[in-house]
């Protein structure tokens, strides 16, 4: 399952929201979880990986959850994306 999004906040992703993301893609073991951005696939249990995107306002990354829960997964990554004011759900 993936989901894209288009990057809203000013600052683009930097430390604390990828931290954000890092910690709420731990929290399901059963699941890979990635992020596509720019050409580059990274998995987004890393933090360095994340921040290796290099994401900022107007970009468009995709998040992709494969595995046991990945729909409760995806759900929660979007939720930290959309709450937290750091992307938009691409229709």
């Amino acid at each position: 399952m993936q989901r894209t999004f288009t990057i809203t906040d000013e600052d683009g992703i930097h430390a604390r929201p990828a931290t954000a993301l890092v910690n709420t893609a731990t929290k399901f073991s059963g699941v890979e979880s990635f992020a596509e951005a720019n050409g580059k696939k990274v998995t987004l249990k890393s933090i360095l990986g994340v921040l290796s995107l290099g994401l900022e306002k107007g970009d468009t990354i995709t998040i992709i959850c494969e595995g046991g829960d990945e729909a409760e997964a995806l759900q929660a990554l979007e939720d930290v994306m959309v709450k937290e004011g750091l992307g938009e759900v691409n229709a």
